[in-house]
């Protein structure tokens, strides 16, 4: 039988003994021994990793050595080999050491003989073995431990904790067992919700020493609440004295509110099965009632002890009863749902007709066990759906003759917004300057939302060299609007004898409007802007009855104001009080100068985010355009609104007015 091959890395500074050591080696019985000698560490550490030897035997006085640091350096390089330490018998105490720093046996080199030598090496490697075999075992003992699903615990019967897994950690929040442990000194206090619930645990514990499914409701570290069931068992030395409990932990809290919410489904089922007015039953695969609501047992005027059990045969007519099966019969065999209108007979009633839907029923395994029913009574249904038709056939005329109606009358707002746009003015009068040309220069921008709108605006010649401007906003923008802005342009032409005195003009037009429109009971809110500008005189007169101030353009101080009037006091709008009076305001026109005149459609204005296009952004908007003619102004103002709008759009009607004052009089 061959012997077992042993690979010896002898590491010896004593030529002599390394050659005796060998000769040894080589005498051995048991095993065939291939041995290397080397002089010095380095050598060895070399051997270690070329031999790959099962075993070391050293020499701690090697010339490159370090003493008992020469078996940390191997263990190093081979930490399963096991080292053999060849010393003299006077260095006990290095022996000791040696055998403390992991060193498997230590050999005195004037004992050693062939026989002691081989038995040595061979208990050394068996040892090691042995060694790493229980290394190996308790690592997988602590990786097995700490990566159970379940939480793992002990704890003394006072509740304190001696042991705990990583699943048990994380079950009740904490980051690794020791914070746990650390953190929860006592589980009676801090970690069962109910009170007195580990009472209870120990209680059972103490009568039975085992204990399953035990289930509780416990803190996790973050104070949220879950739901547990502990398998536990006492421990008890050989005296019958309880040493500790240990057990394990699941987390059950899905379990439980899976539970919890079949159980208030099965409760709101039920509810709402008794308590609707529809009948509901079911049967089983041979037809018999195995369910009934309130409903359907009022229906068939018996309780429900007495339908189930029984067939349809037991309550209605033959021909009735076999339908009724047959269509049964064919929901179970198909096992799609049947909804049909069918007539229905109860025990000593009226025929009626009702909707029916049948649906197969299947049991917990999926297996076929019946069907399920609902059916109500459509018998007023059918005689509304017929009444329907004949009402249906009457809109259907209706609808007819309004769509010529409402062609007619789209035809007629037609007409009325071309009639509303020949009132806006077609061409602007010239007026008398210092050159060629006309002392002002005008333009504008009209944008009505409806088929006719609410705002106006006028431009005439007051003399040679003195413009009118009028503008007004009749809330709205519909018909009754623009009937007013009608009313509101009669009337500034009859006002023509006033027309130099804005102030006078206004109170003069409030009154007549007011005389109107009280008759109506419905004030309509018009508010209206009056200037009449001099290029003679250099200055600009107005009036202002509630409309948005507009806008002075001084080019040549490089400004933008609002036109304000005097007192600083706002003057209401037209129509609303019978004695309103307005104010006249006086200001300079110098050359360059530029009046933006405007609706407040024009500015309140909002983007998907609810932001509002105000004054300011308008006035910011106009500064940076200062030195553009009014005409691109308008229409990059225009443009801006619309972006910042953002597709949103104007929601009222537009109108812009400008009067630029290109040279004297």
């Amino acid at each position: 039988m061959a012997k077992e091959i042993l690979k010896v890395l002898l590491i010896e500074h004593d030529e002599g003994f390394a050659r005796y050591a060998v000769e040894m080696l080589g005498q051995a019985r048991e095993l065939e021994i291939e041995s290397r000698a080397v002089p010095d560490l380095q050598s060895g550490l070399q051997a270690l990793r070329e031999m790959e030897p099962h075993v070391v035997l050293l020499d701690l006085v090697v010339p490159d050595g370090a003493g008992l640091g020469s078996l940390f350096l191997l263990r190093a390089v081979a930490p399963h080999v096991p080292v053999v330490i060849c010393g003299e018998p006077d260095e006990e105490v290095i022996a000791l050491e040696a055998m403390n720093a992991g060193a498997e046996d230590y050999l005195v080199r004037q004992h050693l003989t062939p026989g002691w030598l081989e038995r040595s090496l061979r208990y050394a490697i068996e040892r090691n073995n042995l060694d790493m075999a229980l290394l190996a075992a308790e690592q997988k003992y602590h990786s097995l431990f700490d990566h159970l699903v379940e939480g793992i615990f002990r704890t003394t019967p006072g509740g304190c904790f001696l042991l705990a897994n990583n699943a048990l950690a994380r079950i009740y929040g904490y980051s690794s067992p020791e914070e746990l442990m650390r953190e929860v000194r006592d589980v009676r206090k801090g970690l069962y919700v109910q009170p007195g619930r580990r009472e209870e645990f120990v209680q059972l514990m103490n009568e039975h020493d085992t204990i399953s499914d035990f289930e509780s409701q416990v803190f996790r570290k973050d104070g949220r609440t879950i739901w547990i069931s502990e398998n536990c068992r006492a421990i008890r030395d050989s005296q019958g004295t309880l040493l500790y409990f240990e057990g394990t932990v699941e987390d059950i809290t899905e379990r439980r509110q899976a539970e919890e919410r079949l159980r208030n489904s099965e409760a709101l089922y039920h509810s709402l099965v008794e308590t609707l007015p529809q009948n509901i039953f079911r049967k089983d695969i041979e037809g018999r009632f195995t369910f009934g609501n309130q409903q359907f047992c009022r229906t068939l005027g018996k309780s429900l002890d007495e339908i189930v059990g029984k067939t349809d045969f037991d309550f209605f007519p033959p021909s009735l009863a076999a339908k009724y099966q047959a269509d049964d019969r064919r929901v179970m065999a198909t096992g799609r749902p049947f909804d049909i209108v069918e007539e229905h007979q109860p025990p000593g009633g009226q025929k009626m007709y009702v909707q029916v839907v049948k649906t197969p029923l299947y049991g917990a395994e999926g297996n076929l066990i019946g069907l399920q029913g609902i059916f109500w009574d459509i018998t007023q249904q059918r005689l509304a759906d017929e009444k329907l038709r004949r009402v249906n056939t009457l809109l259907a005329q209706s609808r007819k003759e309004l769509r010529i109606k409402n062609m007619q009358m789209e035809e007629d707002l037609r007409m009325a917004r071309e009639i509303q746009l020949t009132m806006l003015p077609q061409q602007y009068p010239p007026f008398q300057g210092d050159g060629a040309g006309s002392a002002f220069t005008f333009t504008h921008r009209y944008l009505p939302t409806g088929s006719v709108g609410g705002d106006f605006f006028s431009i005439s010649a007051l003399s040679d060299s003195d413009a009118a401007v009028f503008i007004c906003d009749v809330a709205g923008h519909g018909v009754r609007s623009a009937l007013v802005t009608a009313m509101v342009r009669a009337l500034v032409e009859e006002l023509k004898p006033l027309a130099m005195e804005p102030g006078k003009f206004l109170t003069k037009l409030n009154a007549d409007l007011h005389a109107i429109l009280r008759h109506t009971g419905t004030p309509m809110l018009t508010t209206a802007f009056y200037l009449v500008a001099s290029c003679r005189e250099g200055v600009m007169r107005y009036a202002n009855a509630g409309h948005p101030k507009p806008l002075h353009i001084r080019r040549g101080a490089g400004k933008v104001e609002m036109l304000a009037n005097a007192s600083g006091k706002p003057q209401p709008a037209l129509g609303l009080f019978e004695d309103g009076t307005y104010e006249t305001t006086t200001t300079a026109l110098q050359e360059r100068d530029a009046v933006m005149l405007f609706t407040d459609g024009l500015y309140e204005v909002q983007n998907r985010d609810d932001a509002l296009y105000t004054q300011e952004l308008l006035i910011e908007g106009v500064q940076r355009r200062i030195q553009l003619q009014v005409g691109p102004l308008f229409d990059e103002i225009l443009d801006e609104v619309r972006k910042f709008s953002a597709g949103v759009g104007f929601t009222d009607d537009v109108c812009l007015v400008g009067m630029e004052h290109d040279g004297g009089g």
